[in-house]
């Protein structure tokens, strides 16, 4: 399955979306973001995931030009923020963050929170933006499964990613099978729990037996679950670390003593509760 850094899944619309990429959410706008973008990038890494709402999507768009690697080899995601909810204004937010990139097409475009009431008018716009050939495939973030079960139930085009916090104190294992019958493909947000899972005995323990990092076990684990994983860093070495997590397996058992560290623990809001920037 995931041999390789540049390893794929594919989405149910056909396109191939790589299991591993880079998150900048907090990383700087200027040379920070532009380095790490760039770093990784050389290192092998294809996917970049950015936001509206992390102010840096232009230094990801010149690390990406930086980089010197052609841009249909990469793999761009940014997402909608809540203020910016509803049709038109969803077309012109994406219109702004492609400029700002300086792209001419997204990979995946996510609407960033369900919010309460507008998540129907922002996805019927996300999906003009794919018809329109604007953006390769189109998904939500931190949508629940009433969330998700109330959008299909009136969606044209079923989103192809959930992007959620996923971690090993917030397994989501309902979500997770729930995104897996209905062909959704769920992709971990904050895996690493900002680093507060480092320290986990257990992890350290299973850590020591594979002679990996805490973090490289945390990210095995989020590929063997079926779960594509974006964890952030701006140090180059940490990048490249948390990259080398494909050349060894978690055993079934170790898989379940890292489950059974669920807690149902978030370090990010509750998506039921977020109101944050929103115009509803």
């Amino acid at each position: 399955m995931t041999n390789s850094l540049q390893a794929t899944t594919t989405l149910h619309n056909g396109v191939k979306m790589p299991w591993f990429g880079l998150g900048v959410f907090k990383v700087q706008e200027g040379s920070e973001v532009i380095e790490s973008v760039k770093v990784a990038i050389q290192h092998g890494y294809k996917s970049i995931d950015t936001a509206a709402i992390y102010r840096n999507e232009e230094g990801v768009g010149q690390g990406i030009r930086e980089s010197g690697v052609p841009r249909e080899e990469l793999f761009i995601t940014s997402k909608v923020w809540n203020s910016d909810q509803g049709y038109e204004s969803t077309l012109q937010a994406f219109e702004t963050s492609l400029n700002k990139l300086g792209l001419d097409y997204l990979d995946l475009y996510l609407i960033h929170w369900p919010g309460k009431t507008k998540y129907k008018e922002t996805w019927k716009a996300l999906e003009k933006l794919y018809k329109d050939g604007r953006v390769r495939a189109i998904g939500v973030s931190n949508f629940k499964i009433h969330h998700l079960e109330d959008l299909i139930s009136s969606a044209e085009i079923k989103p192809m990613v959930n992007q959620v916090e996923f971690h090993p104190h917030l397994t989501q294992k309902e979500l997770l099978a729930f995104c897996q019958r209905e062909g959704i493909q769920l992709e971990a947000w904050s895996p690493l729990k900002q680093g507060e899972l480092l320290s986990d005995p257990t992890i350290n323990e299973i850590a020591a037996k594979y002679q990996k990092s805490a973090a490289q076990i945390i990210l095995r684990w989020d590929l063997q679950n079926g779960v594509v994983t974006i964890p952030k860093s701006i140090k180059e070495q940490r990048i490249v670390e948390n990259a080398n997590i494909f050349d060894f397996e978690l055993s079934v058992e170790d898989l379940e003593k890292i489950d059974g560290l669920n807690k149902n623990e978030r370090v990010g809001s509750d998506p039921d509760t977020m109101v944050a920037g929103f115009n509803n």
